[in-house]
């Protein structure tokens, strides 16, 4: 099968890379002329583990390819997926689709044969009837369906989710096109993956709606450790003791200073200002985005009681990203602590494995080479993102290189009682500090 990929963001060019690793024949389209070429050389704008593989091993046999002429790219595919960037728009915080419709119109112009065109993009409810009418007014005479098949990738793992996904979700209104999505999917079908059809309208709230609920359980979960620390609960047994519980289950139950990334500030944004559109109250998901958006102010408070004052102080920050395995730092955490804690007059030394390049964009910090280089000289350290070589820190060298054994981890990857018991004042979250008391280092 021919495919075409319009957008080679995150979304378009894992989806791209899996689909042609299916057998299926993909090309790639991008106005990016920088962002093509590099990827024709294998350069991956993006970190991603195993993604520069999928795409060697796609172009290699033949069955990938990048390019900037969509003209070429649309006559012959069968499927052209529209995965381009659909980022909450200033002002009111609505998707924006500007760049969905601008597809849509190139690819009515360019089409040939029959070709189900299909949203890829996170976008709110009721879109792909605004595509397909967008088509139908460029070319009245194109042949055409449109679907919407919304992506559940997770950033740091997002090949296996591809490869083994919980389902896929695909919203069409026609037979044909349900059978070339059927062939789009075969590998997954024929491997009893369990693929959902449903109206177009249903696929695009099921987006929306999987990714505000697991919002809800990490706000649910940060508050809970408020709770905890007022009351002298750990938040960690209260979370497992939860999780046990078949009907709740122990994923995103984990505390931390909020969440970030590509989807779910967006999406909960989106499907909150969508429901207001619709007049259907969603006070939950209203909630989930003004709690999210306070903890992460709470959390820099949180540091700066820890260290009794920032002003004058260095600080170690480890991790930058919003989460380990990406060098995403949309809606980062980092981004709202790391200037509070600038602004109370702390100096701050950071070092992220994958994020520094993002970090040079988005922060004014120093950056270091690698972990103890950040925390030499230190007055304590603080760590962010729960990278997996955060968690296997040389504590005696740790120790040995910070100013005052203070560590503040929002992350709950350590301990306490071992660190109270490496001397360390140790400030976690949803449970008690251990350690000596803390205040002015």
């Amino acid at each position: 099968m021919r495919i075409a990929m319009i957008g080679t963001g995150y979304v378009g060019l894992v989806s791209a890379a899996c689909l042609s690793e299916f057998g299926h024949e993909v090309v790639c389209v991008d106005k990016d002329a920088s962002k093509i070429e590099a990827l024709k050389k294998n350069i991956i704008p993006i970190f991603e583990p195993g993604l520069d593989e999928v795409v060697a091993a796609g172009v290699k046999a033949g069955r990938l390819s990048f390019t900037t002429d969509l003209k070429a790219a649309i006559p012959g595919a069968q499927v052209v997926f529209i995965a381009v960037g659909t980022p909450s728009r200033r002002g009111d915080g609505h998707a924006d689709l500007s760049f969905v419709f601008a597809a849509a119109e190139e690819i009515a112009m360019n089409l040939s044969d029959y070709a189900v065109v299909v949203t890829k993009s996170t976008v709110p409810v009721g879109t792909s009837r605004k595509v397909e009418d967008a088509i139908k007014s460029a070319r009245p005479d194109a042949n055409f369906d449109v679907a919407s098949n919304p992506e559940f990738l997770r950033e740091g793992s997002a090949i296996e989710d591809f490869r083994r996904p919980d389902r896929v979700v695909v919203g069409c209104d026609t037979d044909r096109a349900r059978d070339m999505m059927k062939e789009v999917y075969r590998p997954l079908f024929l491997n009893e993956t369990p693929i959902l059809f449903t109206t177009r309208e249903s696929s695009e709230l099921i987006k929306y709606a999987a990714n505000a609920f697991l919002a809800t359980k990490i706000t649910f979960i940060n508050e809970i450790a408020s709770l905890c620390e007022k009351v002298g609960a750990d938040v960690q047994d209260v979370a497992r003791g939860m999780g046990l519980d078949g009907r709740i289950g122990s994923k995103f139950l984990h505390a931390g200073p909020g969440f970030g990334g590509s989807c779910f500030p967006k999406d909960t944004l989106a499907l909150l200002k969508t429901s207001q559109q619709a007049g259907a109250t969603t006070r939950i998901v209203e909630a989930v985005v003004n709690a999210n958006e306070a903890r992460k102010l709470e959390m820099a408070k949180k540091v700066e009681a820890a260290f009794g004052s920032v002003k004058g102080k260095t600080i170690a920050v480890l991790g930058l990203t919003f989460k380990p395995n990406t060098d995403d730092m949309r809606d980062a955490p980092s981004l709202v602590i790391v200037p509070y804690l600038q602004n109370q007059g702390a100096h701050i030394r950071a070092y992220d494995p994958e994020g520094a390049k993002e970090a040079r964009r988005l922060l004014n910090v120093e950056l270091c080479n690698d972990s103890y280089e950040a925390l030499e000289n230190a007055d304590g350290l603080v760590i962010l993102t729960e990278w997996n070589e955060f968690r296997a820190l040389d504590l005696r060298r740790t120790k040995n290189l910070l100013k005052h054994p203070l560590m503040v981890d929002l992350r709950n990857i350590y301990r306490p009682a071992s660190m109270a018991a490496m001397g360390f004042t140790y400030v976690s979250v949803g449970r008690r500090t251990a350690g000596a008391q803390s205040g002015e280092v």
